[in-house]
Formats: structure tokens, sequence, C-alpha cells
């Protein structure tokens, strides 16, 4: 199965899964969790592009020209515990990750919010495959930010975000959100040709605009969420699909008809490493499912990573989100773009160094531009 569960400690380029591991009879406890902060530093420039323009002065700057955070990046803070067994000849895993956030706007109040953003257990034998109830990361969008090299670090550092969350790596401009949902998920079997399948019923949930109110609520069917993947050596392909029905809110309003697919790939050769990811559908959103309301969009991200010593990689990410048509959902956003340069530098076997630069810019359908230029330098521990 493919542990999307464990897709923080998969990223950081194979890191210890946790820290300690304890034997307790039948069980085997574990414990680990990631730390990490990095300044961040924004100016904003051009037009109020209007929508979710993640390169604007509203989101890219908090409403700044200028601003500074010292932050989370892409990842938050989290614990996560872990335990495992085998039990009637199936094996047996409970996992509940805990997240938190390093800055907010104040230096008294407490930073007590909590996300828990997985809670779940699963059960499977090798030639059953395996099965997964409770909450955890979605299936569509997975591959996309397990790949992106702004996982360990920030990528697009949009301030509207970062105090009091995260910031957005390629998050709305190279691919959709992955979200966290209540779900009951199948994974097959992985072949010997290298290939297997997940395909999951989600709690359905309502959309979350963060420029305007809510405009569809959740109905009695769930979302559904599939994917087809295959791996040979340094190679990787998937193809994956979800969709759900959202019931409009206000009378007379329709009804929406979420749906998306995706397809992409990554190949590693020696130090280089190549990824190309696509996404298009209805209602898939800037930041969550149907933020935009019944709009259709298309996701890209490109990039390409080169291992220059053992301790050092270096990339260079590009991603865009584009709306097809000015629906009165998009709010005048046409796209955000954003590109990212980097260099990831394993101080040692848990802690990661990076330094990134980039740009973010928005541009709305009727010509408006905006622009974020953006720098962050931190670090994260795995342990």
């Amino acid at each position: 199965m493919k542990k999307i569960c464990a897709m923080m400690m998969v990223a950081a380029c194979a890191r210890p899964a946790l820290a300690v591991d304890i034997k307790a009879g039948d069980w085997t406890v574990g414990m680990g969790g990631i730390v990490n902060a990095y300044y961040t530093g924004v100016s904003c420039h051009g037009d109020e592009v209007g929508g979710l323009a993640l390169g604007g002065h509203a989101l890219g700057c908090g409403g700044e020209d200028r601003r500074t955070t010292i932050g989370n990046g892409l990842l938050p803070n989290g614990l996560l515990a872990s335990a495992t067994s085998n039990q009637g000849g199936y094996d047996v895993t409970a996992k509940i990750g805990i997240y938190a956030a390093t800055a907010t706007d104040s230096a008294i109040s407490q930073n007590s919010n909590v996300d828990v953003r997985q809670a779940y257990f699963t059960f499977g034998r090798a030639d059953l495959g395996s099965f997964k109830l409770g909450r955890d990361y979605g299936i569509f969008g997975a591959n996309a930010i397990l790949g992106d090299m702004t996982l360990v670090g920030a990528g697009a550092p949009v301030q509207a975000t970062q105090r009091g969350r995260v910031t957005l790596g390629h998050i709305g401009a190279g691919y959709t959100y992955l979200g966290t949902y209540g779900q009951i998920v199948y994974s097959t079997p992985k072949s010997d040709a290298g290939i297997g399948a997940d395909i999951g019923v989600m709690n359905p949930v309502a959309d979350t605009p963060v420029i305007a109110g809510p405009r569809y609520s959740s109905r009695a069917s769930p979302q559904v969420q599939a994917q087809l993947r295959y791996e040979q050596g340094g190679f990787k392909a998937w193809l994956g699909a979800k969709g759900q029905r959202f019931e409009a809110v206000a009378p007379g309003d329709a009804d929406l008809n979420m749906h998306g697919f995706e397809a992409g790939a990554s190949l590693q050769m020696g130090a280089a490493g190549l990824l190309l990811n696509v996404q298009q559908g209805r209602g898939l959103g800037i930041l969550s499912d149907a933020d935009q309301g019944d709009t259709k969009s298309k996701n890209y991200l490109v990039q390409g990573t080169f291992k220059a010593t053992d301790a050092l990689k270096l990339g260079l990410s590009w991603g865009r989100s584009a709306n097809d048509d000015a629906t009165p959902g998009a709010a005048g956003l046409k796209s955000n773009a954003n590109l990212t340069a980097g260099a990831y530098y394993a101080l040692n076997s848990v802690i990661t160094l990076v330094l990134e630069a980039g740009q973010t810019r928005s541009k709305g359908f009727g010509g408006a531009t905006a622009r974020l230029n953006g720098a962050s330098a931190g670090g994260i521990i795995f342990f």
C-alpha cells in the first residue's frame, strides 16, 4: 500500500520513519516527528487581480507591500505515533498525527491550535492488499506534493497562510491540495510488473471558499477517489481521478458535480530527477475542493533536480494553475504561477538546511497582473 500516511517522512529523502520503536508484547509502538522553521521575506507589486490571487498584496503579502515571517514552510510541526502488529495473519497498523504551526501575530498568545490530520488504522495481507479506515490525506494529488522538492522547504511563501499555518509550496500554483478526509480505502497488492491501485470513499465535504461565503454543502453520497500506479526502478507513473456531488446552498442555484483527472510521472536517473504532473477538472478549486465554485481549471507542475554532492541537492520547479473561464467563483482570477529555485543541504541524517528563491505571478481575465517576489532560508528536522 502506498503510505500517504507517512508522506512527511518519505519526502525527506528516506529519513528514519520514526525515532523510537518500543516492543511491547505483540506490538511495536513508534514515536517520531517533524519540526521546521523558515525566515521568509516577500515583496508584492502590481494590480489587484481578484479572487484567490496568490501573488497579490492581499494574500501574497498579507495586505502589505513587504512582509517578513519566521514560521513553518510547506510542512507543519508534527508529532506522529504508530502501533504495528500481526494479528490473526493480518498486518495491522494504527497511526495518529498531530500538527501545529510556528508563527503567530502575537508574542504572548498561546499557540494552541492543533490540527489532527491523521487518525486511522490499516489491516491487510501481502496476497490480499490492505484496507485503511479513519482520517488521512487524500489519494488525488498525493504524488504531486510528495514529489514537490519544496515539500521540505517553503515554495511560494504566501504570507496570508504562513502565519498560523504553513506556506503553499505549489498548492494553487501547480496542483490542488490533496486534502484530509475521513475515508475507507482499499489498496491492491503491487504486482510483479509494478502495477497497483488505490480506491477510496471519502467523507463528503462542503466548499470552503476564502474570498466569499460558502456556496455548496455536501450531499448524501461520498466523495470517490482512485489511482492506478506503476513503479519500476527509478521510474514511477500514475493516473488518478476524484468526484463528488455538491448541493447548492441558495435556492434556485444549480448543484455542482465536481470531477478531476490527473496524470503524472517521475524519473530518477542517478543524480538527476525529473517530475511532471497534470490535473484538470471542474470544481477542483485553488486551495480546497470547490473553493471557486463551478469553475473548470488545469494544473501543471514541472520539476528538475540534481544532486551536486551526496549532501547537496539543487532544484528548479515551475507550476501553474489556470481557470478556463471567468466564472463568478473565479472572481476575476485567470491563473497563479510559481517558479522556485532551491538548494537543499543534508547537514546530517536528520537535519536538512534549505535556501529558496522564487516568484509567484497572478493574472486576471481583465489583464491585471500581480507578482510576489520571495525568498526563504531555514531548516527542517525529522526525528
